[in-house]
């Protein structure tokens, strides 16, 4: 069967260049969606309040759960449509998007409902205040009514990716952001909507979002000439369900954790809580790189599995790698000399001075671990798109346990210094465990195609 010609060729560009060109879209849209992340916090709390800011906030732990199972769920489906989109096998191609996309709407359809019908109690489980508990239900509420625009959004986000075409879905996102942020003024400032203004805001901009992407999807998948497929294929979800499950349990255990280390920081009290808060808002603009080119590290591993070719593999890693170092080099001497700067942003208070020295030394501290961090990501990426997703979950597990316990041991001796020394030891291991199986050269037997 004639191989069509993808956006950029992972198969058969250079590896650095096709890692670069496909990576770099994918930079400026996770960018784009931690700027408009600020952006509609800022817009909750300017024109509605503290406490319609807080019942966002209360409900992001529920949220971030479902957020880790969409984006999972969403890998698990990318990286087998890459191994026959490399393969050439474009009819088992469509049947695998297919599939997807009715198994992930299906799940979202079951979880929207068993969420709204469960929203109050487990915002009571999770000792939501008093004061901001009813906002936050009706923001989760309206929330849960949306959730499956969201998991196909993600889900169509990633079948582009796996196609090679990262430029669509920055596209998209861009678009779903300002219209979120234009509907955000418009029903908070406008119609005085409250709370749930800004809920109806992002389920309109995502559900906006989610139809246009599938229309534009079935356009570009009509193009592919292949035999006729099936539109879903049972024997294929225990496929996809062995890449999709360890992701989101990886995820979501993850979300767990932050939570356990965030308990932690809390007990330092105000001043070193909004200090670490302003230094993690940066810390996660500046990951953004790093977490885009471990997922262009997945796609690019799984298409060059999926076609034969597992020799790319470590090119395109190694150009990870060029790519990190360079990227990370600047953002270090951005942090020595910036820091204080930066952080000002967050905070100017009168009190700022302690804050800012709580966000100084974290920063500090893990801006030349950034490094190990990319190699990290890069590792996981070869492992997740080889289909080898045993290593993967137990490295990130591992690292996972470091964090927890480390920051819980450590801090009753040197402080909430525990938690930013226990993160890049955290790093450390699971790049280790990773590293040695990359080495070892046996996820080129993990192919989960056939």
């Amino acid at each position: 069967m004639k191989k069509i010609k993808s956006n950029i060729d992972m198969i058969n560009m250079n590896p650095s260049r096709a890692m670069l060109l496909f990576v770099l879209p994918m930079i400026a849209g996770n960018l784009f969606q931690q700027l408009y992340n600020m952006a509609d916090s800022a817009i909750a709390g300017q024109f509605i309040g503290p406490q319609a800011l807080s019942a966002i906030g209360a409900s992001y732990a529920i949220t971030n759960v479902f957020i880790a199972s969409a984006s999972g769920g969403s890998m698990g489906c990318a990286v087998v449509i890459s191994q026959y989109f490399g393969s050439g096998d474009y009819k088992k191609m469509k049947t695998c998007i297919s599939t997807a996309l009715v198994s992930i709407l299906s799940v979202s359809l079951i979880l929207a409902a068993a969420g709204s019908a469960l929203s109050s109690a487990v915002l009571g489980l999770i000792k939501t205040p008093p004061d901001v508990f009813d906002g936050a239900l009706i923001y989760l509420k309206i929330y849960f009514y949306g959730l499956p625009f969201l998991f196909m959004y993600n889900a169509l986000a990633a079948v582009f990716n796996a196609l090679s075409d990262s430029r669509t879905p920055l596209v998209l996102l861009i678009f779903s952001s300002l219209l979120n942020i234009f509907l955000d003024l418009h029903f908070i400032t406008k119609l005085n909507m409250g709370i749930a203004g800004a809920a109806w805001a992002t389920l309109i901009s995502q559900g906006v979002s989610a139809v246009i992407s599938f229309t534009v999807l079935v356009l570009r998948v009509k193009k592919i000439k292949s035999e006729p497929f099936r539109y879903f294929s049972a024997p294929l979800l225990p496929v996809m369900g062995r890449i999709a499950v360890p992701s989101i349990l990886q995820q979501s255990i993850v979300s767990v954790g932050s939570l356990m280390v965030q308990s932690v920081i809390n007990s330092f009290g105000t001043l070193v809580l909004a200090g670490y808060t302003a230094a993690t808002k940066i810390h996660f603009v500046l990951i953004v790189p790093v977490l885009a080119l471990g997922n262009a590290c997945a796609t690019f591993t799984a298409q060059n599995i999926g076609a034969g070719k597992p020799e790319r593999v470590r090119s395109g890693y190694i150009a990870g790698i060029k790519i990190t170092a360079v990227i990370y080099s600047a953002v270090l001497v951005c942090v020595i000399l910036f820091a204080d700067s930066i952080l000002g942003i967050f905070l100017k208070d009168p009190v700022a001075a302690k804050t800012i020295e709580t966000g100084r030394g974290y920063l500090h501290f893990i801006a030349p671990f950034y490094y190990i961090f990319g190699l990290k990501a890069l590792t996981d990426g070869v492992l997740k798109g080889s289909g080898d997703v045993t290593v993967f979950t137990l490295s990130n597990l591992v690292n996972l346990t470091i964090r927890v316990l480390a920051a819980f041991a450590l801090s009753p001796f040197i402080g909430a210094r525990a938690v930013w020394y226990a993160i890049p030891a955290g790093w450390c291991v699971n790049f280790i465990i990773g590293g040695l199986r990359y080495r070892s050269g046996k996820w080129k037997e993990k192919k989960v195609i056939h």
